[in-house]
């Protein structure tokens, strides 16, 4: 089966934290390309290891990423 899931990969400090909204699962790594992998893995192990339950309650199916500016 092939999903389509959002993830929103952002700088912090000295590495990258990638978050998948539609499930709520997090990961990191030291660049964009191994947070992206480890999101993937992290995602992959949920969707096997949660119970059927779990996954028919966790996808947010609107999720809606926008570039804002914003004047403080």
């Amino acid at each position: 089966m092939t999903r389509t899931l959002t993830a929103t990969i952002r700088r912090v400090d000295d590495g990258y934290v990638a978050l998948c909204s539609e499930l709520d699962i997090a990961s990191q790594g030291e660049s964009i390309e191994e947070a992206r992998a480890n999101l993937k893995e992290a995602v992959e192990l949920f969707l096997e290891t949660a119970h059927p339950s779990e996954i028919s309650q966790r996808p947010n199916a609107e999720v809606c990423v926008l570039r804002a500016q914003f004047v403080f």
